[in-house]
Protein backbone atom coordinates (compact mmCIF):
# COMPACT_ATOMS: atom_id res chain seq x y z
CA UNK A 1 0.00 0.00 0.00
CA UNK A 2 1.66 3.40 -1.10
CA UNK A 3 2.68 6.06 1.67
CA UNK A 4 -0.51 8.53 0.43
CA UNK A 5 -2.74 5.69 0.10
CA UNK A 6 -2.08 5.26 3.77
CA UNK A 7 -1.66 8.74 4.79
CA UNK A 8 -5.60 9.75 2.87
CA UNK A 9 -7.10 6.48 4.98
CA UNK A 10 -5.33 7.64 8.34
CA UNK A 11 -6.76 11.42 7.74
CA UNK A 12 -10.16 9.58 7.34
CA UNK A 13 -10.24 7.55 10.35
CA UNK A 14 -8.84 10.57 12.15
CA UNK A 15 -11.52 12.80 11.01
CA UNK A 16 -14.63 10.62 11.63
CA UNK A 17 -13.33 9.93 14.94
CA UNK A 18 -13.40 13.08 15.82
CA UNK A 19 -16.68 13.79 15.00
CA UNK A 20 -18.14 10.58 16.24
CA UNK A 21 -16.61 11.75 19.93
CA UNK A 22 -17.36 15.55 19.09
CA UNK A 23 -21.11 13.71 18.74
CA UNK A 24 -20.94 11.61 21.40
CA UNK A 25 -19.99 14.58 23.94
CA UNK A 26 -23.24 16.23 22.53
CA UNK A 27 -23.09 18.64 25.84
CA UNK A 28 -24.89 21.96 24.20
CA UNK A 29 -28.49 22.05 23.67
CA UNK A 30 -28.79 21.99 20.17
CA UNK A 31 -32.11 21.65 17.14
CA UNK A 32 -33.40 18.15 17.15
CA UNK A 33 -33.02 16.98 20.86
CA UNK A 34 -35.74 15.66 22.64
CA UNK A 35 -35.07 15.55 26.40
CA UNK A 36 -36.45 17.91 30.44
CA UNK A 37 -35.44 21.31 30.84
CA UNK A 38 -35.18 21.82 34.69
CA UNK A 39 -34.89 25.34 36.29
CA UNK A 40 -33.52 25.50 39.70
CA UNK A 41 -32.09 28.38 41.47
CA UNK A 42 -28.21 28.91 41.52
CA UNK A 43 -27.38 25.62 42.45
CA UNK A 44 -27.01 23.93 38.97
CA UNK A 45 -24.03 21.10 40.00
CA UNK A 46 -26.80 19.48 42.58
CA UNK A 47 -29.78 19.96 40.49
CA UNK A 48 -28.15 17.91 38.22
CA UNK A 49 -27.44 14.99 40.56
CA UNK A 50 -30.80 15.94 41.60
CA UNK A 51 -32.50 14.91 38.01
CA UNK A 52 -30.24 12.28 37.62
CA UNK A 53 -31.34 10.31 40.40
CA UNK A 54 -35.26 11.26 39.88
CA UNK A 55 -35.63 10.32 36.15
CA UNK A 56 -33.06 7.14 36.80
CA UNK A 57 -35.86 6.01 39.35
CA UNK A 58 -38.61 6.66 37.61
CA UNK A 59 -37.55 5.65 34.36
CA UNK A 60 -36.31 2.22 35.61
CA UNK A 61 -40.24 2.04 36.41
CA UNK A 62 -41.33 2.92 33.05
CA UNK A 63 -38.36 1.35 31.03
CA UNK A 64 -36.68 -1.13 32.87
CA UNK A 65 -33.18 -0.80 34.23
CA UNK A 66 -30.97 0.86 31.78
CA UNK A 67 -28.74 -1.46 29.53
CA UNK A 68 -24.72 -0.53 28.69
CA UNK A 69 -22.62 -2.49 26.16
CA UNK A 70 -19.66 -4.22 27.83
CA UNK A 71 -16.11 -3.55 27.21
CA UNK A 72 -15.64 -6.52 24.98
CA UNK A 73 -18.35 -4.81 22.60
CA UNK A 74 -16.25 -2.26 21.35
CA UNK A 75 -14.08 -1.50 18.24
CA UNK A 76 -11.51 -3.43 18.61
CA UNK A 77 -9.44 -1.66 15.52
CA UNK A 78 -6.33 -3.15 15.27
CA UNK A 79 -7.54 -6.24 14.34
CA UNK A 80 -9.82 -5.06 11.60
CA UNK A 81 -7.98 -3.11 9.88
CA UNK A 82 -4.80 -5.77 9.70
CA UNK A 83 -7.85 -8.31 8.22
CA UNK A 84 -8.96 -5.59 5.47
CA UNK A 85 -5.97 -3.84 4.66
CA UNK A 86 -5.78 -4.98 1.40
CA UNK A 87 -8.98 -2.81 0.43
CA UNK A 88 -9.00 0.69 2.07
CA UNK A 89 -12.36 1.61 1.16
CA UNK A 90 -13.92 -1.65 2.85
CA UNK A 91 -11.61 -1.83 5.81
CA UNK A 92 -12.84 2.19 6.53
CA UNK A 93 -16.19 1.68 5.84
CA UNK A 94 -16.22 -1.42 8.48
CA UNK A 95 -14.71 0.81 11.15
CA UNK A 96 -16.90 3.53 10.43
CA UNK A 97 -19.69 1.63 10.87
CA UNK A 98 -18.40 0.01 14.32
CA UNK A 99 -17.60 3.02 15.85
CA UNK A 100 -21.36 4.16 15.22
CA UNK A 101 -22.64 1.48 16.61
CA UNK A 102 -20.27 1.31 19.54
CA UNK A 103 -20.79 5.37 19.64
CA UNK A 104 -24.83 4.60 20.00
CA UNK A 105 -24.72 1.83 22.21
CA UNK A 106 -22.90 3.63 25.12
CA UNK A 107 -24.96 7.25 24.60
CA UNK A 108 -27.07 7.09 28.31
CA UNK A 109 -30.74 7.31 28.93
CA UNK A 110 -30.77 10.24 30.84
CA UNK A 111 -27.49 12.76 30.04
CA UNK A 112 -26.68 16.64 31.07
CA UNK A 113 -25.65 19.24 28.39
CA UNK A 114 -24.83 22.82 28.43
CA UNK A 115 -28.24 24.39 28.21
CA UNK A 116 -26.79 27.72 27.73
CA UNK A 117 -29.01 29.71 30.16
CA UNK A 118 -27.83 30.12 34.24
CA UNK A 119 -30.10 28.46 36.05
CA UNK A 120 -31.56 25.85 33.47
CA UNK A 121 -30.50 22.53 33.15
CA UNK A 122 -31.10 20.26 30.48
CA UNK A 123 -31.14 16.67 30.34
CA UNK A 124 -31.12 14.93 27.10
CA UNK A 125 -33.13 11.75 26.75
CA UNK A 126 -32.53 8.70 24.45
CA UNK A 127 -35.12 6.36 24.04
CA UNK A 128 -37.79 7.99 26.22
CA UNK A 129 -41.19 9.41 26.47
CA UNK A 130 -40.42 13.17 28.12
CA UNK A 131 -43.43 14.07 28.24
CA UNK A 132 -44.65 10.51 29.52
CA UNK A 133 -41.67 10.38 32.03
CA UNK A 134 -42.10 13.82 33.64
CA UNK A 135 -46.49 13.09 33.86
CA UNK A 136 -45.67 10.17 35.91
CA UNK A 137 -43.51 11.38 38.10
CA UNK A 138 -45.71 14.93 38.61
CA UNK A 139 -48.22 12.34 39.09
CA UNK A 140 -46.89 10.48 41.58
CA UNK A 141 -45.54 12.89 44.09
CA UNK A 142 -48.89 14.70 43.75
CA UNK A 143 -50.41 11.84 44.46
CA UNK A 144 -48.02 10.72 47.32
CA UNK A 145 -46.95 14.45 48.52
CA UNK A 146 -43.60 13.37 49.25
CA UNK A 147 -40.40 15.35 48.79
CA UNK A 148 -37.75 14.51 46.88
CA UNK A 149 -35.87 17.14 45.55
CA UNK A 150 -34.48 20.25 47.13
CA UNK A 151 -33.05 22.62 44.55
CA UNK A 152 -34.99 21.51 41.39
CA UNK A 153 -37.87 23.64 41.10
CA UNK A 154 -40.00 23.06 37.60
CA UNK A 155 -39.33 20.14 35.04
CA UNK A 156 -40.40 20.32 31.84
CA UNK A 157 -40.61 18.06 29.11
CA UNK A 158 -39.59 18.52 25.80
CA UNK A 159 -40.43 16.49 22.95
CA UNK A 160 -39.53 18.70 20.18
CA UNK A 161 -36.69 21.59 19.24
CA UNK A 162 -35.49 23.45 16.91
CA UNK A 163 -34.22 26.66 15.48
CA UNK A 164 -35.22 30.05 17.15
CA UNK A 165 -36.58 31.74 14.49
CA UNK A 166 -39.89 32.72 13.55
CA UNK A 167 -39.96 30.97 10.41
CA UNK A 168 -37.88 28.12 11.51
CA UNK A 169 -40.67 27.43 14.72
CA UNK A 170 -43.79 27.97 12.76
CA UNK A 171 -42.62 25.47 9.80
CA UNK A 172 -41.62 23.19 12.23
CA UNK A 173 -44.74 23.58 14.57
CA UNK A 174 -47.20 22.92 11.72
CA UNK A 175 -46.37 19.07 11.88
CA UNK A 176 -45.57 19.02 15.69
CA UNK A 177 -48.82 19.90 16.48
CA UNK A 178 -50.27 16.97 14.89
CA UNK A 179 -50.85 14.80 17.33
CA UNK A 180 -52.80 16.63 19.92
CA UNK A 181 -54.43 19.19 17.66
CA UNK A 182 -54.99 18.12 14.34
CA UNK A 183 -58.85 16.98 13.14
CA UNK A 184 -60.17 14.65 14.16
CA UNK A 185 -57.83 15.11 17.29
CA UNK A 186 -59.50 18.55 19.19
CA UNK A 187 -58.84 20.00 22.58
CA UNK A 188 -58.93 23.23 24.79
CA UNK A 189 -55.62 24.42 25.26
CA UNK A 190 -53.21 27.28 26.45
CA UNK A 191 -50.18 28.84 25.38
CA UNK A 192 -46.90 29.47 28.23
CA UNK A 193 -43.72 31.33 26.89
CA UNK A 194 -40.30 32.26 28.29
CA UNK A 195 -37.35 33.14 26.34
CA UNK A 196 -33.95 33.22 27.69
CA UNK A 197 -30.91 35.35 26.09
CA UNK A 198 -32.74 35.58 23.34
CA UNK A 199 -33.41 38.99 21.78
CA UNK A 200 -34.92 38.49 18.21
CA UNK A 201 -37.90 36.26 18.75
CA UNK A 202 -41.26 38.64 19.76
CA UNK A 203 -43.80 36.75 22.27
CA UNK A 204 -46.81 38.15 21.30
CA UNK A 205 -45.87 36.98 17.37
CA UNK A 206 -45.23 33.69 19.06
CA UNK A 207 -48.31 33.07 20.36
CA UNK A 208 -50.40 34.81 17.79
CA UNK A 209 -48.44 32.44 15.33
CA UNK A 210 -49.58 29.36 17.05
CA UNK A 211 -52.94 29.89 18.30
CA UNK A 212 -53.66 30.12 15.03
CA UNK A 213 -51.65 26.83 13.72
CA UNK A 214 -53.95 24.81 16.34
CA UNK A 215 -57.19 26.81 14.97
CA UNK A 216 -55.92 25.86 11.47
CA UNK A 217 -55.89 21.97 12.20
CA UNK A 218 -59.63 21.93 13.83
CA UNK A 219 -61.80 24.97 14.27
CA UNK A 220 -62.90 23.01 17.38
CA UNK A 221 -59.78 23.83 18.99
CA UNK A 222 -60.70 26.82 21.64
CA UNK A 223 -58.16 28.32 24.34
CA UNK A 224 -58.87 27.74 27.76
CA UNK A 225 -56.68 29.67 30.25
CA UNK A 226 -58.72 28.88 33.53
CA UNK A 227 -58.61 24.50 32.89
CA UNK A 228 -57.28 23.69 29.68
CA UNK A 229 -56.71 20.21 28.40
CA UNK A 230 -53.29 20.82 27.27
CA UNK A 231 -50.81 23.50 27.46
CA UNK A 232 -48.39 24.66 24.62
CA UNK A 233 -45.03 24.90 26.39
CA UNK A 234 -42.75 27.01 24.13
CA UNK A 235 -39.05 27.94 26.07
CA UNK A 236 -36.72 29.31 24.21
CA UNK A 237 -33.06 29.89 24.86
CA UNK A 238 -30.61 31.11 23.26
CA UNK A 239 -31.18 29.93 19.95
CA UNK A 240 -33.16 27.34 20.73
CA UNK A 241 -36.85 26.46 20.48
CA UNK A 242 -37.86 24.11 22.71
CA UNK A 243 -41.59 22.89 22.57
CA UNK A 244 -43.72 20.50 24.12
CA UNK A 245 -47.52 19.59 24.68
CA UNK A 246 -48.60 18.85 28.57
CA UNK A 247 -51.84 17.80 30.60
CA UNK A 248 -52.78 18.87 34.05
CA UNK A 249 -50.36 21.99 33.51
CA UNK A 250 -52.30 23.77 35.90
CA UNK A 251 -53.38 20.98 38.76
CA UNK A 252 -49.65 19.82 38.90
CA UNK A 253 -48.74 23.55 39.97
CA UNK A 254 -46.70 24.31 36.36
CA UNK A 255 -45.04 21.67 36.21
CA UNK A 256 -43.36 23.14 39.99
CA UNK A 257 -42.14 19.75 41.83
CA UNK A 258 -41.70 21.69 45.27
CA UNK A 259 -45.32 23.31 44.73
CA UNK A 260 -47.57 20.20 43.66
CA UNK A 261 -45.93 18.16 46.98
CA UNK A 262 -47.51 20.74 49.12
CA UNK A 263 -50.50 19.65 51.18
CA UNK A 264 -53.71 22.18 50.86
CA UNK A 265 -53.00 23.58 54.19
CA UNK A 266 -49.27 25.14 52.59
CA UNK A 267 -51.02 25.60 49.74
CA UNK A 268 -52.69 28.99 51.42
CA UNK A 269 -51.36 31.79 50.58
CA UNK A 270 -48.91 33.57 53.18
CA UNK A 271 -46.49 36.72 52.95
CA UNK A 272 -43.25 35.85 51.96
CA UNK A 273 -40.64 36.80 54.23
CA UNK A 274 -36.98 36.77 54.53
CA UNK A 275 -34.76 34.17 52.22
CA UNK A 276 -38.07 32.22 51.37
CA UNK A 277 -40.46 35.29 49.90
CA UNK A 278 -36.95 36.25 47.87
CA UNK A 279 -36.84 32.31 46.22
CA UNK A 280 -40.45 32.76 45.63
CA UNK A 281 -40.31 36.04 43.40
CA UNK A 282 -37.17 34.43 41.90
CA UNK A 283 -39.24 31.42 40.62
CA UNK A 284 -42.24 33.65 39.58
CA UNK A 285 -39.79 35.76 37.38
CA UNK A 286 -38.38 32.45 35.92
CA UNK A 287 -41.54 31.06 34.73
CA UNK A 288 -43.11 34.34 32.89
CA UNK A 289 -46.55 32.77 32.17
CA UNK A 290 -47.45 34.40 29.02
CA UNK A 291 -51.03 32.88 27.77
CA UNK A 292 -52.81 33.34 24.63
Amino acid sequence: MSAEVQKGKKRGKAQYVSNAKRHRGGRQLEAGMEGILITCNMNERKCVGEAYSLLNEYGDLLYGAEKLCDKGDRLSGSEEEEEDDDDVEAALKKEVDQIRTSTEKNLRRFQSVESGANNVVFIRTLNVEPEKLVHHILKDLNTTKKKKTRVILRMLPVTGTCKAFPEDLKKYAETFLHPWFKAPNKGTFQIVYKARNNNHMNREEVIKDLAGLVGNLNPENKVDLTNPEFTIVVEIIRNVCCLSVVKDYTLFRKYNLQEVVKSAKEEKPQEPAGDAGKEKTEEQSNEDPAVV
